[in-house]
């Protein structure tokens, strides 16, 4: 298993969230890689350094003004004599305009932010590049003959849309993997997103595309984070009509249902004949995750690795979510095994 993982997510540190009306610290910390790493030594997997990319490549998946605003944000709140985390504090709502992009830097991090959940500290945008130079390189490498490679990425990156953050999120990994391979020459490329939490900002960049098709199992956003997205009539539009699929699940999801739900979700990947699979690789579905409400248990990684890699399919794993941190590395490692 080639792993891909730059030391430089430690960047991205401290602040807080609003989590269901309440301020507290970030359940998405470095040590949730550290776990990871510590397991990924233990399976004897060597981890190599992402290679660099400029930031033209970002522009695959993302706005132009949206990039330049994560670049120089935490540097404009410095100028303005601010220290400490940046969340935003009011949101252009229905009603509200989103035709104009505001000067202010307040009013632009609401702009570009869906939630109060995802601060800026001085180095989220070196976090952020970091983690999404390690999707590239993973892309790189599966499009250059290997079977499968994973990248440890933090932040993670499937709730960032083409020109929006938000769940921890900024720049989008998977779909930055997957546009890489599309750049390759792979006629089409599949994303199945096993996160707890839908993959909102995946939906957004590739709803209007037959090239990328979505499909993700997940929470039922009528209870469940990002609460907008994720239903199971958001089927895409225009060229993309009928590829995005999405499987929700109600809270107490066990593994005979998730299973279930699974095969009918490969089932669909199936149907579109990708060249590849990228997996939005999310641990949060386990019974002891504290922002999620599956019951898998640690036994179940083993057959959700087993399961995704017998479509045979050239596969880029991207890391997500995952915030039982003490049980997140051998979690992650059960589903890579699969792999090896």
């Amino acid at each position: 298993m080639r792993i891909i993982h730059s030391p430089r997510h430690a960047l991205h540190d401290g602040g807080m969230e609003l989590h269901r009306g309440a301020l507290v610290p970030c359940f998405e910390m470095p040590a949730r890689v550290d776990h990871i790493l510590a397991a990924v030594a233990r399976a004897g997997w060597r981890v190599e350094p992402p290679r660099e990319y400029p930031d033209a490549v970002l522009a695959g998946v993302h706005d132009a003004d949206y990039l330049a605003f994560l670049r120089g944000a935490y540097a404009q709140w410095r100028a303005e004599g601010r220290e400490g985390f940046m969340l935003p504090g009011a949101f252009p709502a229905r009603g509200l305009r989103r035709d104009r992009v505001p000067t202010g830097l307040h009013a632009r991090l609401g702009y570009y932010a869906f939630d109060a959940g995802s601060p800026i500290v001085a180095g989220t945008w070196q976090a952020a590049q970091a983690a999404a130079h390690c999707a590239l390189t993973a892309a790189d490498l599966v499009a250059a003959g290997e079977r499968s490679a994973y990248a440890l990425c933090r932040p993670p990156g499937h709730h960032a849309g083409r020109g929006m953050f938000g769940g921890y999120c900024f720049l989008n990994n998977a779909a930055l993997a997957a546009q890489r391979l599309r750049d390759a020459g792979l006629a089409r490329v599949a994303i199945l997103d096993v996160d707890y939490h839908h993959g909102n900002g995946t939906q957004d960049i590739f709803w209007q595309r037959d090239d990328v098709p979505f499909v993700s199992i997940h929470g039922d956003p009528d209870t469940e984070y990002p609460f907008y997205l994720g239903h199971a009539d958001e089927r895409g539009a225009g060229a993309g009509d009928g590829c995005n699929h999405n499987f929700p699940l109600p809270r107490g999801t066990d593994w005979t249902r998730y299973a279930a739900t699974l095969e009918q979700a490969l089932e669909r990947i199936a149907g579109h004949a990708p060249q590849a699979l990228v997996v939005s690789l999310g641990v949060d579905i386990f019974e002891g995750d504290p922002i999620s409400q599956f019951k898998l248990q640690a036994a179940d990684f083993p057959r959700l690795g087993a399961r995704i890699a017998a479509l045979g399919l050239p596969t880029v794993l991207v890391q997500e979510g995952g915030y039982a941190v003490a049980e997140i590395g051998d979690n992650v490692a059960a589903v890579l095994a699969a792999f090896d």
